[in-house]
Protein backbone atom coordinates (compact mmCIF):
# COMPACT_ATOMS: atom_id res chain seq x y z
CA UNK A 1 0.00 0.00 0.00
CA UNK A 2 1.55 3.57 -0.67
CA UNK A 3 1.00 6.48 1.23
CA UNK A 4 0.64 10.02 -0.55
CA UNK A 5 0.25 13.58 1.27
CA UNK A 6 -2.46 15.96 0.75
CA UNK A 7 -2.58 19.66 1.64
CA UNK A 8 -4.47 22.86 0.96
CA UNK A 9 -1.86 25.29 2.43
CA UNK A 10 -4.10 26.41 3.99
CA UNK A 11 -3.50 30.02 5.65
CA UNK A 12 -2.72 30.69 9.79
CA UNK A 13 -1.45 32.88 12.02
CA UNK A 14 1.86 32.34 10.16
CA UNK A 15 2.84 34.80 7.61
CA UNK A 16 1.99 33.65 4.02
CA UNK A 17 6.25 33.27 3.55
CA UNK A 18 6.82 31.00 6.03
CA UNK A 19 3.78 28.77 5.23
CA UNK A 20 5.31 28.41 2.05
CA UNK A 21 8.67 27.49 3.70
CA UNK A 22 7.37 24.76 6.11
CA UNK A 23 5.11 23.62 3.88
CA UNK A 24 8.11 22.81 1.56
CA UNK A 25 10.35 21.29 3.77
CA UNK A 26 7.61 19.15 4.64
CA UNK A 27 7.49 17.70 1.65
CA UNK A 28 11.32 17.47 1.19
CA UNK A 29 11.54 15.73 4.17
CA UNK A 30 7.80 13.39 2.72
CA UNK A 31 10.30 13.23 -0.03
CA UNK A 32 13.29 11.31 1.81
CA UNK A 33 11.04 9.28 3.71
CA UNK A 34 9.80 7.87 0.76
CA UNK A 35 6.13 8.99 0.56
CA UNK A 36 4.26 8.46 -2.90
CA UNK A 37 3.12 11.52 -3.97
CA UNK A 38 2.37 15.01 -2.89
CA UNK A 39 -1.12 16.07 -3.49
CA UNK A 40 -2.13 20.23 -3.66
CA UNK A 41 -5.51 21.36 -4.00
CA UNK A 42 -6.58 24.60 -5.73
CA UNK A 43 -9.13 26.84 -4.22
CA UNK A 44 -9.75 30.94 -4.89
CA UNK A 45 -10.79 33.27 -2.87
CA UNK A 46 -10.52 31.59 0.33
CA UNK A 47 -8.75 30.80 3.52
CA UNK A 48 -8.97 27.24 2.82
CA UNK A 49 -5.91 27.48 -0.16
CA UNK A 50 -2.96 29.74 -0.36
CA UNK A 51 -2.07 27.74 -3.41
CA UNK A 52 -4.60 29.18 -5.93
CA UNK A 53 -1.95 28.61 -8.75
CA UNK A 54 -0.77 25.49 -8.31
CA UNK A 55 1.54 25.13 -11.07
CA UNK A 56 4.09 27.49 -9.69
CA UNK A 57 4.15 25.60 -6.65
CA UNK A 58 4.43 22.58 -8.18
CA UNK A 59 7.77 24.27 -10.17
CA UNK A 60 9.53 24.62 -7.07
CA UNK A 61 8.57 20.74 -4.98
CA UNK A 62 10.00 19.54 -8.85
CA UNK A 63 13.17 21.31 -7.84
CA UNK A 64 13.51 20.37 -4.33
CA UNK A 65 12.96 17.31 -4.53
CA UNK A 66 14.47 13.45 -5.86
CA UNK A 67 11.93 10.83 -6.02
CA UNK A 68 8.28 11.65 -4.75
CA UNK A 69 5.65 12.57 -7.17
CA UNK A 70 3.42 15.31 -6.83
CA UNK A 71 0.31 16.93 -8.99
CA UNK A 72 -2.63 19.29 -8.32
CA UNK A 73 -5.71 17.50 -6.95
CA UNK A 74 -7.24 19.19 -8.64
CA UNK A 75 -6.84 21.72 -11.72
CA UNK A 76 -10.46 23.66 -11.89
CA UNK A 77 -11.10 22.73 -15.56
CA UNK A 78 -13.87 24.79 -16.23
CA UNK A 79 -11.19 28.06 -14.68
CA UNK A 80 -8.71 27.68 -17.55
CA UNK A 81 -7.55 27.92 -21.23
CA UNK A 82 -7.22 24.45 -21.79
CA UNK A 83 -4.37 25.43 -24.18
CA UNK A 84 -2.15 27.40 -21.60
CA UNK A 85 -2.98 24.64 -18.96
CA UNK A 86 -1.61 21.78 -21.09
CA UNK A 87 1.16 24.33 -21.96
CA UNK A 88 1.87 24.20 -17.72
CA UNK A 89 1.73 20.69 -17.58
CA UNK A 90 4.40 20.35 -19.89
CA UNK A 91 7.18 22.54 -18.53
CA UNK A 92 5.82 20.94 -15.08
CA UNK A 93 6.25 17.47 -16.12
CA UNK A 94 9.60 18.35 -17.62
CA UNK A 95 10.80 20.35 -14.72
CA UNK A 96 10.82 17.24 -12.37
CA UNK A 97 11.62 14.57 -15.18
CA UNK A 98 8.44 12.99 -14.88
CA UNK A 99 7.10 13.09 -11.52
CA UNK A 100 3.57 14.98 -12.33
CA UNK A 101 0.33 13.45 -11.38
CA UNK A 102 -2.76 15.31 -12.96
CA UNK A 103 -5.63 15.56 -11.02
CA UNK A 104 -8.84 17.33 -12.68
CA UNK A 105 -11.67 18.42 -11.25
CA UNK A 106 -14.92 20.78 -11.72
CA UNK A 107 -14.41 22.62 -8.56
CA UNK A 108 -16.73 21.74 -5.43
CA UNK A 109 -17.68 25.22 -4.36
CA UNK A 110 -20.53 27.25 -6.34
CA UNK A 111 -19.12 30.33 -5.04
CA UNK A 112 -15.47 29.98 -6.24
CA UNK A 113 -17.01 29.28 -9.85
CA UNK A 114 -19.02 32.08 -9.57
CA UNK A 115 -15.80 34.53 -7.93
CA UNK A 116 -15.06 33.70 -11.71
CA UNK A 117 -18.19 34.23 -13.43
CA UNK A 118 -18.63 30.68 -14.15
CA UNK A 119 -22.19 28.79 -13.75
CA UNK A 120 -22.45 26.09 -11.58
CA UNK A 121 -24.92 24.66 -13.61
CA UNK A 122 -22.76 24.02 -16.72
CA UNK A 123 -19.34 23.69 -14.59
CA UNK A 124 -19.76 19.32 -15.21
CA UNK A 125 -19.81 20.07 -18.91
CA UNK A 126 -17.09 23.04 -19.14
CA UNK A 127 -15.26 20.29 -17.25
CA UNK A 128 -16.22 17.34 -19.81
CA UNK A 129 -15.20 19.89 -22.57
CA UNK A 130 -11.80 21.08 -20.87
CA UNK A 131 -10.60 17.62 -20.27
CA UNK A 132 -11.09 16.04 -23.89
CA UNK A 133 -9.57 19.27 -25.16
CA UNK A 134 -6.32 18.53 -22.82
CA UNK A 135 -6.38 14.87 -23.82
CA UNK A 136 -6.14 16.00 -27.46
CA UNK A 137 -3.70 18.61 -26.75
CA UNK A 138 -1.33 17.07 -24.58
CA UNK A 139 -1.08 13.84 -27.36
CA UNK A 140 -0.26 15.72 -30.79
CA UNK A 141 1.94 17.95 -32.56
CA UNK A 142 -1.03 20.01 -33.77
CA UNK A 143 -4.13 20.86 -31.83
CA UNK A 144 -7.94 21.40 -33.02
CA UNK A 145 -11.09 21.40 -31.16
CA UNK A 146 -14.69 22.82 -31.61
CA UNK A 147 -16.91 22.77 -29.44
CA UNK A 148 -19.32 25.11 -27.13
CA UNK A 149 -17.10 26.37 -24.84
CA UNK A 150 -13.53 26.20 -26.54
CA UNK A 151 -12.66 26.40 -30.05
CA UNK A 152 -9.28 25.88 -31.56
CA UNK A 153 -8.18 25.56 -34.81
CA UNK A 154 -4.76 23.84 -36.37
CA UNK A 155 -2.66 25.05 -33.09
CA UNK A 156 0.74 24.02 -33.42
CA UNK A 157 1.72 22.01 -30.12
CA UNK A 158 5.75 22.30 -30.17
CA UNK A 159 5.77 21.37 -26.56
CA UNK A 160 4.52 17.93 -25.52
CA UNK A 161 4.62 16.47 -21.65
CA UNK A 162 7.83 14.23 -20.18
CA UNK A 163 5.71 11.31 -19.68
CA UNK A 164 3.91 9.51 -22.58
CA UNK A 165 1.41 9.90 -24.22
CA UNK A 166 1.36 11.96 -20.69
CA UNK A 167 1.44 12.38 -16.99
CA UNK A 168 -1.53 10.16 -15.68
CA UNK A 169 -4.75 11.95 -14.93
CA UNK A 170 -6.36 11.98 -11.54
CA UNK A 171 -9.66 12.60 -9.90
CA UNK A 172 -10.99 13.20 -6.31
CA UNK A 173 -14.60 12.83 -5.76
CA UNK A 174 -17.45 13.07 -2.94
CA UNK A 175 -20.01 11.90 -5.03
CA UNK A 176 -21.04 8.80 -7.18
CA UNK A 177 -21.61 10.72 -10.51
CA UNK A 178 -17.46 11.57 -10.23
CA UNK A 179 -16.84 8.51 -8.80
CA UNK A 180 -18.44 6.11 -11.71
CA UNK A 181 -17.25 9.06 -14.85
CA UNK A 182 -13.52 8.67 -13.11
CA UNK A 183 -14.01 4.82 -13.23
CA UNK A 184 -15.35 4.93 -17.12
CA UNK A 185 -12.17 7.24 -17.81
CA UNK A 186 -9.88 4.21 -15.99
CA UNK A 187 -8.42 7.03 -13.85
CA UNK A 188 -6.58 6.96 -10.61
CA UNK A 189 -9.11 7.60 -7.91
CA UNK A 190 -9.04 9.50 -4.69
CA UNK A 191 -11.85 10.24 -2.30
CA UNK A 192 -13.10 12.18 0.53
CA UNK A 193 -15.98 11.74 3.49
CA UNK A 194 -16.52 9.68 6.20
CA UNK A 195 -15.67 6.15 5.69
CA UNK A 196 -19.57 4.62 4.65
CA UNK A 197 -20.28 7.34 2.02
CA UNK A 198 -16.30 6.87 0.82
CA UNK A 199 -16.54 2.94 0.94
CA UNK A 200 -20.03 3.87 -1.55
CA UNK A 201 -18.19 5.76 -3.45
CA UNK A 202 -14.93 3.03 -4.19
CA UNK A 203 -17.59 0.94 -5.22
CA UNK A 204 -19.62 3.00 -7.82
CA UNK A 205 -15.87 3.80 -9.03
CA UNK A 206 -14.80 0.07 -9.25
CA UNK A 207 -17.68 -0.74 -10.82
CA UNK A 208 -17.08 1.49 -13.72
CA UNK A 209 -13.75 1.04 -13.62
CA UNK A 210 -14.49 -3.14 -14.25
CA UNK A 211 -16.64 -2.73 -17.37
CA UNK A 212 -13.87 -0.37 -18.93
CA UNK A 213 -11.52 -3.31 -18.27
CA UNK A 214 -8.15 -1.42 -17.27
CA UNK A 215 -6.71 1.97 -16.31
CA UNK A 216 -6.28 4.34 -18.85
CA UNK A 217 -2.33 4.75 -17.64
CA UNK A 218 -2.00 1.56 -15.40
CA UNK A 219 0.69 1.46 -12.34
CA UNK A 220 1.94 -1.57 -11.76
CA UNK A 221 2.57 -0.25 -8.75
CA UNK A 222 -1.05 -0.73 -7.56
CA UNK A 223 -3.11 -3.35 -7.09
CA UNK A 224 -5.66 -3.40 -10.72
CA UNK A 225 -3.17 -1.02 -11.96
CA UNK A 226 -5.27 1.95 -10.29
CA UNK A 227 -4.46 3.68 -7.16
CA UNK A 228 -7.86 4.12 -4.99
CA UNK A 229 -7.40 6.04 -1.81
CA UNK A 230 -9.26 8.14 0.67
CA UNK A 231 -8.18 11.06 1.92
CA UNK A 232 -7.30 11.48 6.10
CA UNK A 233 -6.52 13.43 7.94
CA UNK A 234 -3.74 12.37 10.52
CA UNK A 235 -1.84 13.25 13.44
CA UNK A 236 0.67 11.14 15.55
CA UNK A 237 2.18 11.69 18.77
CA UNK A 238 3.39 9.80 21.62
CA UNK A 239 0.26 8.48 23.25
CA UNK A 240 -3.71 9.16 21.98
CA UNK A 241 -4.33 11.85 24.62
CA UNK A 242 -1.35 13.95 23.40
CA UNK A 243 -2.87 13.23 19.77
CA UNK A 244 -6.25 14.47 20.23
CA UNK A 245 -4.78 17.81 22.16
CA UNK A 246 -2.66 18.41 19.29
CA UNK A 247 -5.27 17.90 16.56
CA UNK A 248 -8.72 19.08 18.11
CA UNK A 249 -7.85 22.96 17.72
CA UNK A 250 -5.90 22.45 14.48
CA UNK A 251 -8.69 20.35 13.01
CA UNK A 252 -11.54 22.49 14.62
CA UNK A 253 -9.81 25.34 12.92
CA UNK A 254 -9.38 23.76 9.78
CA UNK A 255 -13.35 23.04 10.16
CA UNK A 256 -13.81 27.17 9.89
CA UNK A 257 -11.66 27.24 6.66
CA UNK A 258 -13.96 24.67 5.06
CA UNK A 259 -16.98 26.37 6.02
CA UNK A 260 -15.94 30.13 5.20
CA UNK A 261 -17.45 30.58 2.50
CA UNK A 262 -20.69 29.04 2.96
CA UNK A 263 -20.89 30.97 6.28
CA UNK A 264 -19.86 34.29 4.25
CA UNK A 265 -22.76 33.87 1.88
CA UNK A 266 -25.26 32.58 4.29
CA UNK A 267 -24.39 36.25 6.89
CA UNK A 268 -25.40 38.03 3.93
CA UNK A 269 -28.77 36.31 3.47
CA UNK A 270 -27.59 34.70 0.39
CA UNK A 271 -28.33 30.50 0.27
CA UNK A 272 -25.32 28.50 1.94
CA UNK A 273 -25.89 25.57 -0.55
CA UNK A 274 -25.21 23.13 2.15
CA UNK A 275 -27.11 20.38 -0.26
CA UNK A 276 -24.68 21.21 -2.97
CA UNK A 277 -21.29 21.11 -1.17
CA UNK A 278 -21.09 16.78 -1.57
CA UNK A 279 -18.55 16.50 0.80
CA UNK A 280 -20.82 15.57 4.17
CA UNK A 281 -17.67 15.81 7.00
CA UNK A 282 -19.09 16.29 9.93
CA UNK A 283 -19.36 19.61 12.05
CA UNK A 284 -17.47 18.85 14.97
CA UNK A 285 -13.72 17.38 15.72
CA UNK A 286 -15.58 14.37 17.58
CA UNK A 287 -17.92 13.68 14.70
CA UNK A 288 -14.99 13.51 12.41
CA UNK A 289 -13.11 11.06 14.33
CA UNK A 290 -16.14 8.55 15.02
CA UNK A 291 -16.68 8.74 11.34
CA UNK A 292 -13.29 7.67 10.29
CA UNK A 293 -12.35 11.34 8.22
CA UNK A 294 -9.71 12.09 11.69
CA UNK A 295 -7.45 9.87 12.51
CA UNK A 296 -5.53 10.23 15.42
CA UNK A 297 -3.08 9.04 17.90
CA UNK A 298 -0.15 7.13 18.81
CA UNK A 299 1.19 4.78 16.49
CA UNK A 300 -0.28 1.58 17.19
CA UNK A 301 -3.39 3.42 17.41
CA UNK A 302 -3.12 5.28 13.81
CA UNK A 303 -2.48 2.13 11.81
CA UNK A 304 -4.47 -0.12 13.56
CA UNK A 305 -7.34 2.54 12.01
CA UNK A 306 -5.88 2.64 8.72
CA UNK A 307 -5.90 -0.84 8.57
CA UNK A 308 -9.09 -1.23 9.45
CA UNK A 309 -10.70 1.33 6.77
CA UNK A 310 -8.61 0.03 4.14
CA UNK A 311 -9.93 -3.67 4.36
CA UNK A 312 -13.42 -1.90 4.86
CA UNK A 313 -13.21 0.65 1.45
CA UNK A 314 -10.82 -2.11 -0.22
CA UNK A 315 -8.74 0.51 -1.40
CA UNK A 316 -4.78 0.22 -2.03
CA UNK A 317 -3.16 4.08 -1.73
CA UNK A 318 -3.67 6.62 1.35
CA UNK A 319 -3.54 10.35 1.08
CA UNK A 320 -2.28 11.64 4.78
CA UNK A 321 -3.24 15.32 5.37
CA UNK A 322 -0.88 15.65 8.20
CA UNK A 323 -0.66 19.21 8.02
CA UNK A 324 -3.17 21.48 8.68
CA UNK A 325 -4.94 24.18 10.28
CA UNK A 326 -3.17 25.86 13.21
CA UNK A 327 -0.98 22.69 13.56
CA UNK A 328 2.79 24.26 13.75
CA UNK A 329 5.51 22.72 11.99
CA UNK A 330 7.51 21.18 14.97
CA UNK A 331 4.39 19.08 15.51
CA UNK A 332 3.51 18.59 12.05
CA UNK A 333 6.87 17.28 11.78
CA UNK A 334 7.49 15.60 14.68
CA UNK A 335 3.93 13.37 13.31
CA UNK A 336 5.48 12.98 10.21
CA UNK A 337 8.01 11.07 11.59
CA UNK A 338 6.64 9.12 13.74
CA UNK A 339 4.57 8.04 11.11
CA UNK A 340 6.99 7.52 8.97
CA UNK A 341 9.33 5.12 11.68
CA UNK A 342 6.19 3.78 12.71
CA UNK A 343 3.50 3.19 10.57
CA UNK A 344 4.30 3.44 6.71
CA UNK A 345 6.72 0.81 6.78
CA UNK A 346 3.69 -1.62 8.27
CA UNK A 347 1.94 -0.15 5.71
CA UNK A 348 4.47 -0.48 2.58
CA UNK A 349 4.05 -4.35 3.48
CA UNK A 350 0.10 -4.87 2.92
Amino acid sequence: MKVGLFDHVERSDRPLATIYDERLKFIVAADEAGFYCAHVAEHHCTPLNMVPAPSIYLGVIARLTKQIHFGPLVYLLPLYSPLRLIEEICMVDHLSRGRLEVGVGRGVSPYELNFHKVDHDESREIFTEAFACLEAGLTHDRFSHQGKYFNYTDVPMPMRPYQTPHPPFWYGSSNEVGSTWAGEQGMHFTVNGPTAAAKANVVAFKEAFAKRGSAAMPKPEFKGGAAIGPLRHIVVAETDAEAHHIAKPAFEYHLESLNHLRKAAAAVGGSDLTTRLNVRRGTTYEECVGNGMVIAGKPATVLAEIERQTEEMGVNYLLAYMFFGTLSYADARRSLDLFSAEVKPKLDAL
